[in-house]
């Protein structure tokens, strides 16, 4: 095969990889196509002719697949940020080549192991693929969007999330892609392949079955009746005093004033004010209405004073409280929350307000409610679930709902919003716990703690969706348990321990 060749067969793998995430026009994942897609890169890289050349094609591969994920920063970019088109373009081209950069690394280090024999290669690509995926989830604040595991959510290997999460899984899968790309069609009339085949069907039924032992030790709680509000305010306008501000006022200072649910939600800055801006009385009055009888309001807006900061925000208000629930997100969007050392040239050129807030704590208490141990988080938090496990860390405070707060509008009418429910759904399998949603334009739900979308509201409708949810109790997931405790640093040592055995196995081949 050709050079060029080579590398546009890169590039439309890359291209599958993404597809496979969430398709487009109908945002299901395809997990089949992962693994194919992946089999490709690894057969690609396997019949390269150098490590350079090796590091060449995974930097293609995950161009493309990262750049045709997240393609939609364009428009939060261009079309909200008022950066010009070209230079929008090219923030979103660098940002995947950049972080395509550890896929070039991880694929120039398995060419060296890929002529060692069968089993061996497919080890060493599946643990490298794993610190490529984990170091893009963890460095420079992490950006995990479109990890490969979230392909399996509906597919055989979704039963391994409560287990070893998200990136577990995408071990796994790599590890599969990894043999199918070995494989030959002499392997088809041999009993060893077919053994192999049963054995891997055997673990998938196992696996699924452990799954259903390990839900049916929760213990559900009576259902809890919702009203999650999505107001639909336009981007463009959302923060504009004339127009999207006393709408956003409006609608939902009446909606929060009107729900009789048990729950109401409203979401990420559904109030696009500080308190010192709203006029006199606007959340007392809220306050008041909540205090007052068997319901309970969790409200996204922004918090603080010039002197003391920012924080982008989550209040709850319920009977019996002294001051208001609070929650301040933790975890910050690069450039939309916080400003990187060295990139403030950057956001001098964007227009997004609001553009540098104060981080909360990593983990913080629940809001009580109810019986209900809830944890709000907000926006693309619940892309990290390693640092949502630290909820679970205590038992007595785990999380028994989990509510993600968001406004994505952002990002337009594109894949993203698909991709987001997607990420809340992996949140609710790897912890075994409800997630419900409200968002600004969508995607609004409910979701139960099997990952299992309940409800959902119609996106780019100013709507509330009543629905219902049951809390869940209970010990927590085995992925809960030592991600809560240790972080993902149980699967960096494993790969590292791996990766460090293949390499002395390897020396001893070459001297012996």
């Amino acid at each position: 095969m050709s050079a060029a060749a080579r590398a546009l067969a890169a590039l439309l793998a890359g291209l599958a990889q993404a597809a496979s995430i969430a398709l487009p026009g109908s945002g299901a994942p395809l997990w089949c196509l992962q693994i194919v897609s992946l089999a490709l890169l690894a057969w690609l890289l396997r019949t390269g002719a150098s490590a350079r050349a090796a590091a060449l094609t995974g930097w293609l591969f995950a161009t493309a697949w990262l750049a045709a994920t997240f393609w939609w920063l364009y428009v939060s970019l261009h079309t909200y940020g008022g950066l010009a088109a070209p230079l929008a373009v090219l923030a979103v081209l660098a940002l995947a080549a950049f972080l395509g950069s550890y896929y070039a690394i991880a694929s120039w280090c398995f060419w060296r192991f890929a002529h060692t024999g069968r089993a061996l290669p497919a080890i060493v690509f599946a643990f490298l693929w794993l610190l490529a995926e984990l170091a893009r989830g963890q460095w420079w604040t992490g950006f995990p969007w479109g990890a490969g595991g979230y392909a399996h959510l509906d597919g055989p290997l979704a039963p391994l999330a409560p287990l070893v999460g998200v990136y577990g899984i995408g071990l796994v899968a790599a590890l599969l892609a990894a043999l199918l790309a070995q494989l030959r069609r002499a392997d088809l009339l041999r009993a060893p392949a077919w053994i192999a085949a049963a054995l891997l069907v055997a673990a998938g039924l196992g696996a699924a079955q452990w799954q259903q032992a390990v839900l049916a030790r929760m213990q559900v709680h009576a259902p809890l009746s919702l009203a999650l509000l999505q107001g639909n305010i336009p981007q463009d306008e959302k923060f504009q005093p004339g127009s999207g501000v006393p709408l956003a006022l409006a609608w939902y200072g009446e909606q929060m004033q009107a729900q009789t649910a048990q729950l109401v939600v409203a979401p990420e800055t559904a109030i696009p004010l500080l308190p010192s801006d709203l006029e006199p009385g606007y959340l007392a009055r809220i306050s008041q209405r909540y205090r007052q009888g068997e319901q309970a309001l969790l409200l996204g807006m922004p918090l603080g004073t010039p002197a003391a900061g920012y924080t982008n925000s989550v209040l709850g208000f319920a009977a019996g409280q002294g001051a208001p629930y609070r929650y301040d997100k933790h975890h910050l969007v690069p450039f939309g929350e916080f400003i990187p050392p060295l990139f403030r040239w950057f956001t001098g050129l964007l227009q997004i307000p609001l553009g540098d807030f104060n981080r909360g704590a990593p983990s913080q208490p629940p809001f009580v409610f109810a019986g209900e141990r809830i944890a709000p988080n907000i926006c693309y938090e619940d892309l990290f679930g390693e640092e949502l496990a630290l909820r679970f860390a205590d038992a007595r405070q785990a999380p028994t709902l989990m509510v993600n707060l968001s406004n994505i509008a952002w990002f337009g009418d594109t894949l993203a919003l698909d991709q987001h429910l997607a990420i809340s759904r992996m949140r609710a399998l790897e912890f075994a716990r409800p997630m419900v949603r409200a968002t600004n334009t969508g995607m609004t739900a409910v979701i139960d703690h099997r990952g299992q979308v309940q409800a959902l509201l119609a996106p780019f409708e100013r709507a509330v969706l009543q629905a219902r949810v049951r809390g869940v109790d209970g010990p927590g997931t085995p992925y809960a348990r030592w991600a809560g405790r240790w972080g993902l640093a149980p699967l960096w040592l494993a790969a590292l321990l791996v990766l460090l055995a293949a390499a002395l196995m390897q020396r001893r081949r070459n001297n012996g």
